[in-house]
């Protein structure tokens, strides 16, 4: 089975750290809880805890960390301002999130930064209208770092789909699968995607689904309509043998190019050979260019990444083919061309348009109408 990236996959979950004596407290906000729980389980190997000041500008500057390893997003702990006096070198605090006591880090530095800086470098823009620079800007530029260790599981939906590194990579090989593509989704899986799914199980032994269900915008599609659709999708339309659906708990970014990065080396750890990258993948609005996500892998050897990217154009229902297809395949005008994207979806249920069959499989839309009628 692929290595983890790093060669080492992380676990820093401890149940029974004795924290008693521990007087700080350091609040964590639901996107640095589930920090918190991706480091512990491993899911952010090689990570061991939220990143120094050295490792943070790396990331910025040249997206590896500063052992040279890849990493393309900041995994930080802003801390209140007031409590940076208190923080010395070999300090330990408990990190809390609603009176719980979630973990504790061993402080090695608190440092500065410029967050409008953090948000061109990682966003590629200063707009806060993008979702992810606006919740930066509300956040501290003070920041903690320092090993964690984790110690009490975050109550999470879908439990019997929170499945850590180690598990995912145990259920690989009791499946017999040598070669594991993963897919990232935030969205219902609509026909393109089946499709480009399908593709890639043509070429590997396995699919793990591996959709999003930590913090995302307003006006995605609610995680447990997203999950129930994921369910009688995969019943019905796909493989049993060759299919595995597991929630992956991290927060949702909307970097576009640098995310797509992150979730393929992350995907790494769970066990998967193979990612695949579709059109404007983690992208919000019109802040990325469509195939970005797949050109910035161009700043990587492929030992560096370590995991095959299975790059896929835009794909859409031809009225002539009768089919799905893409630029590549399909020769036909425009205008046979319905184009298939989870933001018309979204579009059409809320205006109450029914989306037709060639947007999404009748059992999907289904899930998603009677769910948000109940919303």
């Amino acid at each position: 089975m692929i290595e983890p990236h790093g060669g080492k996959l992380i676990s820093r979950y401890e149940p029974d750290f004795d924290h008693r004596s521990i007087s700080l407290e350091v609040e964590l906000d639901g996107v640095s809880l589930s920090n918190l729980y991706c480091i512990g389980i491993g899911a952010f190997s090689p990570l061991q805890g939220f990143m120094s000041r050295d490792d943070y500008m790396s990331v910025l500057e040249t997206m590896k960390l500063k052992d040279g390893t890849v990493w393309s997003l900041p995994i930080v702990l802003p801390i209140k301002k007031e409590l940076r006096a208190e923080l010395s070198s070999g300090t330990k605090v408990k990190l809390i999130h609603n009176e719980d006591i979630y973990g504790v880090l061993e402080v090695e530095e608190t440092y500065e930064i410029n967050l409008e800086n953090e948000a061109q470098a990682v966003y590629n823009t200063r707009d806060e209208k993008h979702p992810g620079v606006a919740r930066l800007m509300k956040q501290s530029n003070i920041y903690v770092s320092g090993p964690v260790t984790l110690i009490k599981l975050p109550e999470l939906q879908f439990m019997d789909y929170q499945l850590t590194p180690a598990e995912v990579r145990s259920k690989i090989t009791e499946l017999g699968w040598k070669t594991v593509v993963g897919f990232q989704t935030r969205n219902p899986v609509h026909r393109a995607h089946e499709y480009i799914q399908k593709c890639a199980l043509e070429m590997v032994d396995g699919l793990l689904l591996h959709p999003l269900v930590g913090e995302t915008k307003a006006g995605d599609v609610p995680a447990d309509l997203r999950m129930q659709s994921y369910e009688v999708l995969l019943k019905k339309y796909y493989p049993t043998n060759r299919t595995l659906l597991s929630c992956f708990p991290a927060a949702m970014r909307y970097a576009g190019p640098k995310e797509a990065v992150f979730h393929a080396i992350v995907r790494k750890n769970y066990g998967c050979s193979h990612f695949i990258v579709g059109r404007d993948h983690a992208g919000v609005g019109d802040y990325y260019g469509t195939y970005e996500a797949q050109e910035i892998f161009g700043n990587f050897t492929k030992e560096e990444i370590g995991i095959e990217l299975l790059f896929f154009e835009h794909a859409f229902y031809c009225n002539v083919c009768c089919a799905i297809a893409t630029y590549k395949t399909c020769p036909h005008d425009e205008g046979d061309k319905l184009i298939l994207s989870g933001t018309k979806v979204r579009e059409m249920l809320r205006k109450g348009i029914t989306p037709p069959a060639e947007f999404s499989r009748r059992e999907v839309i289904d899930v998603l109408i009677e769910g948000m009628k109940e919303s």
